[in-house]
């Protein structure tokens, strides 16, 4: 797939992720119907905590020679950032701020930047193009999980 198709779908996700919560109540939001998986307003608000993260990963890939890449306990996360204190409105806005924001930068790579690389804590050597195509299918992966959930609250 060429750079350009993958930018428009990274900006795509926040609409996708908009759609598929679209008439959801505030308990339905909360309501973790799926055993040992998290509610939707806990998916929303990782996927907010995660973008910035990613958008900082290909930044400093641009910015700096073989930088290191730190990761994150997403369950740690969960736990600790008041997830179920948080507005799903702002994390929505949140996410399509930092993905306007990346893509805008990333327009401007040539082919060849998008193969430069840090190296991830855990994951080893990551290229834009990999992180770019990991957030790129975050929302997605995502998305079947919240349906996952919606189908449990009609059963």
């Amino acid at each position: 797939m060429d750079i350009a198709q993958r930018i428009e779908e990274y900006l795509a996700g926040p609409d996708a992720l908009r759609q598929s919560i679209a008439g959801m109540t505030a308990a339905e939001m909360d309501a973790a119907p799926v055993p040992g998986k998290w509610s939707t307003r806990q998916v929303i608000c990782h996927i907010a905590d995660f973008e910035p993260v990613y958008a900082d990963r290909m930044k400093w890939i641009i910015a700096e020679e073989n930088p290191p890449l730190p990761g994150g306990d997403p369950d740690l996360f969960a736990e600790r950032l008041a997830y179920d204190q948080r507005d799903i409105e702002e994390e929505l806005q949140l996410i399509t701020a930092v993905r306007k924001h990346t893509a805008r930068i990333l327009k401007t790579l040539s082919p060849e930047q998008f193969q430069r690389s840090g190296t991830h804590s855990r994951d080893g050597k990551l290229t834009i193009a990999d992180l770019l195509d990991r957030i790129t299918n975050h929302i997605p992966h995502h998305i079947k999980l919240i349906q996952e959930k919606r189908e449990a609250l009609k059963g």
